[in-house]
């Protein structure tokens, strides 16, 4: 068992662990849940004696860690799965530790084999994935099949297939009377392992009590009620039993009502005391992620804001969108003294220049106005006669 008292730490005038207490259980996995900065991987470095408290304590079988016998064979941690030399092959890695902790060297394959890294325990670890890394830190936490064991963020990593192994072994190692302590942020995961939850902020306790007692305790409980739609005056005449009966009524935006303050037995008889017919009624507890998200809501350091990506003009962005306008051609300018380019001429070069030795090509000339039209020679007048013409 693991057991903290008033547990204290501070770095100058930051208090990272503020008068914990807490106790951790044999025979079940307790999740240990906070937002980032909340202090746990300070408390769980006091718990294995790498940070000394400020003022507090904290025992692991009801001794401190540094004076508990034979501590490797007692304690496995996981807490920083790149503490390993990168040099080193998986196998050399926990042979070393087993050699410290004087562990037969026949529980290293055991350990490579609970793991599934036996196909590469002759290779350095430097060359190891996350998912890797994280396997080979279990297995130095279970090298000397200890009593108690802390793990932070265990599936950091892991595929699908790897988080679900990590999660029957924590179970399993719990079924067997061991001590688990288990830190994430995974909510769905938490909700599937943990049975026990110690959640802090900001160095304080805020919540040691079972998943299920803290999902109650964090979460609105309401049931979900849809009456029949051929009969639209039951909905409202079931609204005002259930409003009689102390409920809270709330429409939702699908025709259904949200009951809150009655439990679905009681729910069912004012239907049928109604002569109601009910075509659902469910009830609705929220997640882990919901009832935590709402009790640590007032404990998170670290807040994100919106993008408003203030005086940031989207560059141009080629081939997409309108092409530009073309600008009118200037009135000033005569039109008709533009160039055009002849037409293209099998086997001639239109932008080649002038031959050697050819002639000069005369500048273009602007055109000259045509002369106006001559007048046309008056008719002869059929009166006078042919001596006067």
């Amino acid at each position: 068992m693991i057991e903290a008292v008033g547990l204290t730490k501070r770095y100058g005038a930051k208090t990272a662990v503020d008068n914990l207490s807490f106790q951790v259980r044999p025979g079940s996995v307790t999740g240990f849940l906070g937002p980032n900065g909340a202090g746990k991987s300070t408390t769980m470095r006091m718990i294995l004696g790498l940070d000394n408290p400020t003022s507090g304590q904290v025992t692991v079988g009801g001794f401190p860690f540094r004076q508990t016998p034979n501590a490797p064979r007692q304690v496995g941690a996981l807490l920083d799965a790149k503490a390993v030399h990168g040099g080193r092959s998986a196998r050399n890695h926990l042979l070393s530790l087993a050699q410290l902790s004087g562990i037969p060297a026949r529980r290293v394959d055991e350990v490579l084999g609970v793991v599934g890294l036996q196909a590469v325990a002759g290779k350095r670890s430097k060359g190891f994935s996350l998912g890797m890394g994280q396997r080979l830190g279990i297995a130095a936490a279970l090298l000397g099949d200890p009593q108690v064991l802390l793990f932070d963020e265990p599936v950091n990593g892991l595929d699908p297939e790897g988080i679900l192994w990590v999660r029957n072994l924590m179970k399993q190692l719990a079924a067997e009377g061991r001590t688990v302590f288990v830190s994430s942020h995974l909510m769905s995961e938490m909700a599937l392992t943990a049975d026990h939850l110690i959640v802090i902020g900001r160095g304080r306790l805020l919540a040691d009590m079972s998943i299920k007692d803290f999902i109650s305790a964090n979460s609105a409980d309401f049931a979900r009620v849809r009456t029949s739609e051929d009969d639209p005056g039951s909905r409202e005449k079931f609204s005002a039993a259930l409003s009689e009966a102390g409920a809270r009524v709330m429409p939702e935006p699908d025709g259904a009502l949200r009951i809150m303050g009655l439990p679905l037995p009681r729910i069912s008889d004012l239907a049928h005391a109604s002569d109601v017919r009910l075509w659902e009624l469910s009830p609705h507890q929220a997640s882990l992620e919901e009832a935590y998200m709402r009790m640590t809501q007032g404990a998170v350091d670290y807040r994100s804001t919106d993008d408003r990506k203030a005086g940031l003009v989207p560059p141009p962005q080629p081939g997409f969108g309108p092409p530009p306008p073309v600008p009118a051609p200037s009135a000033e300018v005569p039109q008709q003294g533009w160039y055009a380019p002849p037409p293209p001429q099998p086997g001639v070069n239109p932008w080649a220049g002038p031959p050697a030795g050819a002639p000069p090509v005369p500048a273009a000339q602007p055109p000259v106005p045509a002369a106006p039209p001559a007048a046309a020679p008056a008719a002869a007048d059929p009166t006078k006669s042919e001596d006067a013409r």
